[in-house]
């Protein structure tokens, strides 16, 4: 008899503040705005889809449409969701070699 596999949701696991800012710490690191935004999907299911739609007065649907694999978020509602999630960006320079 074979194993039963489930499919794995990583929204699961994001329960803790501390979760959520190392989820997120690990996207960016990538610098895939596709692979961010979908992560950013990720937290705002796992903190609950319809408080964050309320939060930022856009609908549910919208929201799982913009932060979906293949979605595209606007700036605009990238900033609200994260707004509404507790989630902030600190701007910081990083060393290049083509800075003048």
């Amino acid at each position: 008899m074979g194993e039963k596999l489930t499919t794995y949701d990583p929204a699961e696991d994001l329960a803790s503040d501390e979760a959520v800012a190392a989820f997120m710490a690990e996207a960016f690191e990538t610098n895939d705005a596709g692979f961010i935004a979908h992560a950013l999907g990720i937290v705002a299911r796992a903190k609950g889809m319809t408080e964050i739609a309320k939060e930022t007065g856009l609908s549910r649907e919208q929201l799982y449409r913009s932060f979906s694999e293949r979605g595209n978020p606007t700036l605009k509602t990238t900033l609200a969701v994260m707004k509404a999630l507790g989630i902030s960006l600190t701007p910081r320079m990083t060393p290049t070699a083509n800075r003048a």
